[in-house]
């Protein structure tokens, strides 16, 4: 398409180098091609599907050279088109905003609130107001976000996303000491931070050594087959 003649002629391209690069490898082009080809083939009844242009469009394929800083974004319901995400933090006590920002729309809530937070405090702290306690909905809920928090000394009420999983049943977690009990008593020790590959948010492995589960008689129940 790009080959083409526009229909129009932009106003000017105000891109850099960068924003006109393809961020995508070649597994996520591949990947991108394979969804074009049955988004064509599903939408087919759709006016315009038939189009060489009809495409499915992505922020690693495509950008806007007249407004590089607007992303694709994607919400079930809503058409894919170029955006920016809002963001607005409000005193519940007197109804006062206390921040607003524009940010790139191919992010999520949650990777933007440590920002928001920061310039929040900042603000408040200069015209001598304390901040205690931090309320938002679960799309700002990561455990990298409650540690955050908790660091600043914020109390948050951020109830936990539909994919979160506590420890597994049975299983009593000790605080003061981070590590969990299994119900036959033996101690599962916090060993490591990790970064989810999928989710891209830090997590904590907790892993006792292979001795301390053999001949248990809720091994396979724990552990499975």
């Amino acid at each position: 398409m790009d080959k083409e003649v526009p229909h129009r002629k932009s106003k000017g391209d105000r891109s850099d180098k960068g924003q006109r690069s393809v961020t995508a490898n070649a597994n996520e082009l591949s990947a991108i091609k394979g969804r074009n080809k049955k988004w064509a083939k599903d939408q087919d009844q759709r006016p315009g599907a038939g189009n060489k242009g009809g495409k499915y469009t992505s922020n690693k394929t495509h950008y806007s050279p007249t407004d590089p800083d607007a992303r694709i974004s994607v919400k079930p319901g809503k058409a894919r088109k170029l955006n920016y995400l809002g963001q607005l933090s409000v005193d519940t006590a007197h109804h006062v905003i206390t921040d607003i920002r524009a940010y790139h729309a191919d992010g999520k809530d949650n990777q933007h609130l440590p920002d928001i937070v920061k310039r929040v405090k900042r603000r408040l702290w200069k015209e001598g107001l304390v901040w205690e306690n931090c309320v938002a909905d679960t799309g700002y809920s990561s455990g990298k976000n409650y540690a955050f928090l908790e660091a600043r000394g914020l109390k948050s009420f951020i109830p936990p996303h539909g994919t979160y999983k506590g420890g597994p049943e049975g299983f009593v977690y000790v605080e003061e000491d981070d590590h969990y009990l299994c119900p036959q008593g033996k101690v599962i020790p916090f060993t490591k931070v990790f970064l989810d590959y999928r989710t891209k948010t830090k997590k904590k492995e907790y892993r006792a050594r292979k001795h301390v589960c053999l001949g248990c008689p809720l091994r396979e129940r724990c552990l499975g087959k």
